[in-house]
């Protein structure tokens, strides 16, 4: 009891070890961002086009390019291969998988070169949005005088998505990428979608922000979720989403708690402008036939302009669905989700608007349990949960607490792994990508406790994990909060590390002060 109250997870005592003291280095911003730069000029970044041809002259950009053409300087420090077929390899001479190239793709929604020049260009045209914008009097530029001959599309016309208890697994920054999510279709979940993609980034065809909205041939269910402040820049983003890609629907962040975001006016500043608010869900829902769905908290400040107030007002607007996470913009991620209220939002909504809560389920139980309480909620959102386990979609489905071996754990980080170099590459950075991206991933992972080390169960997500040893070398590994052991399990699956290499997550494993994503 005395460790539940200070949220420690109860470990039987004979797991239990003292706490190992860490050192910790830091590099400069400056330091780091010089190292990066050394790097691309480094014979180990050979030019992509040499690369794929094999032929020094074969790049267009000649002496100008920014990769190195020596073909046998890359050749001389080319770490060894790794075990294993290729997975996909336009890489050539770069591959890490030598000699058993294929061909396979299967993702969609890519960027296309003539969009991303008329993105650049500001020449892009957005007549749909436009003519909506302009109906709804929300368009600051100027518009040439016509009959605007577009047939508005009633909300309860459009194809709607029924997510009645279904697995819908979070959009979550970072972590949540196309690998991790392809792990937890395995694993069961039942709808995903991509990372939060800013509208300005999007509109201004930046690639890193288009990649959020890949989705692979597996995800059946896929929507991508957007943030914007204005309406039309909502607007806009969700018409170029509907002509480039296939997305079953589109979710509005409004729940997004990082400053970056919210003084921007976007996230879940929207929560504290509801006419703004409104006007965005109108003029996005109104300007494309795919399903608008919302992601929000339950306010911006606690016990202001809360999200009930509007929730009757929301299915009008344009929206199909809504999920709320339990949590105000100024609770982050401190104390406990507040359920209760989840459940008022529920109950005050019109049966045209499906309504899933969020917030911490880390267990069959916890869903089982939320469903139970409130069977008017269509399902239940898992965000942070799946991101420490993702087999808890398993868990929900066969109504169980898995014991997970750490032999099974890892052939999940083989399958993450499998999956990362299909989308990343198999060539060097494509394997240093995938690294990089799983070490990320362990910073979560290490905070699950096996089932069978618990005096008290379920564990539950804000529980922090003490020092203790695993039930073999590997679950004693899996369970290190330190960066040098996420490292070894890298090692296990990807070859050595470089030399000189060093990680530090982007997001501490943290439920108390850290936002990682709406």
């Amino acid at each position: 009891d005395e460790l539940v109250a200070k949220s420690i997870v109860p470990v039987k005592k004979e797991y239990i070890c003292p706490v190992p003291i860490v050192s910790k280095e830091k590099k400069s911003k400056r330091q780091l961002k010089r190292e990066r730069n050394q790097e691309k000029q480094s014979t180990r970044n050979l030019c992509p086009m040499v690369a794929k041809t094999g032929k020094a002259d074969s790049c267009p950009y000649n002496d100008k390019c920014r990769f190195s053409h020596d073909i046998e300087a890359f050749k001389d420090q080319k770490p060894a291969d790794l075990e294993g077929n290729c997975p996909f390899c336009p890489y050539g001479l770069g591959c890490r998988f030598l000699g058993t190239h294929t061909n396979k793709y299967s993702e969609i929604n890519g960027l296309k070169k003539d969009v991303q020049r008329l993105l650049w260009k500001n020449k892009m045209k957005f007549p749909k949005a436009d003519a909506e914008l302009k109906v709804l009097g929300l368009d600051p530029r100027p518009q040439k005088r016509g009959k605007d001959k577009t047939l508005k599309l009633h909300p309860r016309e459009k194809k709607l998505i029924d997510f009645k208890d279904k697995l819908y697994l979070a959009p979550l920054t970072t972590v949540g990428n196309l690998p991790f999510r392809r792990v937890c279709k395995a694993l069961g979940a039942d709808i995903t979608c991509g990372e939060m993609a800013m509208c300005t980034n999007l509109l201004q065809g930046q690639a890193a922000e288009w990649a959020l909205l890949r989705r692979h041939v597996s995800e059946d269910i896929f929507g991508v979720q957007i943030c914007g402040a204005y309406p039309d820049t909502v607007a806009r983003a969700c018409e170029l989403i509907e002509q480039e890609c296939t997305v079953d629907f589109i979710d509005i962040n409004m729940g997004c708690p990082i400053d970056l975001v919210v003084n921007k006016g976007a996230g879940s500043a929207l929560l504290s402008k509801p006419m703004r608010m409104k006007n965005v869900i109108q003029a996005a829902s109104s300007t494309v036939d795919i399903p608008i769905t919302i992601k929000a908290r339950t306010s911006y400040y606690e016990g202001r302009s809360r999200i009930d107030s509007v929730i009757a007002n929301i299915a009008e607007w344009g929206a199909s669905a809504v999920t709320i996470h339990g949590r105000s913009r100024q609770q982050r991620y401190t104390k406990q989700p507040d359920w209760e209220y989840v459940y008022q939002c529920t109950k005050k909504a019109p049966q045209s608007l499906q309504v899933l809560g969020n917030g911490d389920i880390f267990s069959f139980s916890d869903w089982k349990t939320h469903k139970s309480d409130c069977p008017q909620l269509s399902s239940c959102m898992i965000a942070r949960g799946a991101l420490v386990k993702p087999w808890l979609f398993t868990e929900i489905k066969e109504q169980r607490d898995w014991d997970i071996s750490s032999g099974e754990r890892l052939d999940i980080f083989k399958d993450y792994v499998r999956f990362g170099l299909q989308h990343w590459g198999s060539d060097t950075k494509g394997v240093e990508t995938t690294r990089h991206f799983l070490l990320e991933w362990l910073s979560y992972t290490y905070r699950y406790v096996p089932f069978g080390l618990l005096e008290v169960i379920p564990q539950k997500l804000n529980w922090r994990p003490p020092a203790y040893f695993g039930r073999d070398d590997l679950e004693t590994l899996m369970a290190s909060e330190s960066a040098a052991d996420w490292i070894k399990i890298s090692e296990m699956l990807l070859g050595k590390v470089p030399d000189g290499f060093v990680f530090s997550p982007k997001h501490k494993s943290n439920a108390f002060d850290k936002a990682e994503n709406g």
